[in-house]
This record gives structure tokens, C-alpha cells and sequence, in this order.
């Protein structure tokens, strides 16, 4: 099995939410993995949470996402910052990223600041 980069992992997810491609997305994601968005005061779960997550908040929203920075903690956990635009104006926030040992994400506890 071949290491897989959280930071890879984390650019992975953004390019394809910035093409609005929720099967690329959705890939990346273990089939029990949570969303988790105190700026909208819900937790996504399992596939068809983060499906509605993603279609919602990305599709729904026009969302364009920028990583401002990257602060990797170790080898499964990383805090990314981000610019986000889209139909509702510009926020910035963060998406604090969990990856299991396959490279798939577990969890994103995402939030604005």
C-alpha cells in the first residue's frame, strides 16, 4: 500500500468541489465519515450525508474554496485554511481534516471564522 499524503488528500477534495463534482468528492470520503459544521449547526454522516453536504453547501452555493494555509499535524490530521466564495459573498474558515490509514477522509469539522 502506497502512503497517501494528507496534503494531497486535502488539495484532492478542494479541486473537486471547486469543479462541482460530488462523485470525485464523494470518493474521498470512508462510507462512515462525518461533516461536521458548527456554521450551519449540523453534523453530516455516512455517504448520503456528505452528498447532501457537499450538494448543499458547494453545488448549491457556487462555492469556489481557496487553501490559505496548511498546517499538517501529523501523518492522518491536518488544519487547512480556506477562502470561500460564492453566490452567498466571502467568508474564510477552516476544515480541520481527519484521513483513516487508507487515505480516505473520516472527518472535517469545518467552520467560519
Amino acid at each position: 500500500m502506497k502512503e497517501v499524503s494528507i496534503k494531497n488528500v486535502i488539495q484532492q477534495f478542494i479541486n473537486a468541489t471547486n469543479e462541482f463534482d460530488v462523485k470525485k468528492a464523494l470518493a474521498l470520503f470512508s462510507d462512515d465519515a462525518v461533516i461536521d459544521d458548527v456554521s450551519v449547526g449540523e453534523k453530516f454522516k455516512s455517504t448520503n450525508g456528505v452528498r447532501k453536504y457537499l450538494e448543499k453547501f458547494f453545488v448549491g452555493y457556487h462555492t469556489a474554496t481557496k487553501l490559505e494555509s496548511l498546517k499538517v499535524l501529523d501523518s492522518l490530521h491536518a488544519k487547512a485554511q480556506v477562502d470561500f466564495t460564492g453566490d452567498f459573498g466571502h467568508e474564510t474558515g477552516g476544515l480541520n481534516c481527519t484521513i483513516n490509514t487508507d487515505g480516505l477522509i473520516t472527518a472535517i469539522d469545518a467552520y467560519l471564522d
